[in-house]
């Protein structure tokens, strides 16, 4: 059995955090706590390391399956527990890894000037 990790995610939160809204230790402690092995949550054991890189990104590492996609459906969950889910979203940059940006907001008041 190889020692290498059979997948390797990074979620990258730096826009957020350099914003002062987003708490990456928080985040991570999530992670810890919500990610499920064999059905039980909590208990990652050997197969599965979640490594925080300062307040930029957090990278996790499994030697058993793990999706990608389970990782953004944990991600909106945190999100979401701390109201954040209106203004920041996530977004795939490539195979391996996902970004959280703010939606790009346009200002309404042009179009409420129109209505009076």
């Amino acid at each position: 059995m190889s020692t290498a990790a059979k997948h390797k995610f990074v979620i990258d939160y730096s826009r957020p955090a350099s914003d002062g809204v987003f708490d990456g230790a928080a985040f991570e402690k999530f992670l810890h706590d919500r990610i499920k092995v064999e059905g039980k949550t909590g208990q990652l054991g050997d197969q599965i390391k979640i490594h925080r890189d300062g307040d930029v990104k957090i990278t996790v590492s499994s030697n058993i399956d793990l999706s990608k996609r389970y990782l953004k459906y944990l991600t909106k969950k945190f999100l979401k527990k701390n109201t954040l889910r209106d203004w920041i979203r996530v977004v795939a940059v490539s195979k391996d890894s996902y970004q959280l940006r703010f939606y790009n907001i346009q200002t309404a008041d042009d179009e409420e000037e129109e209505e009076d």
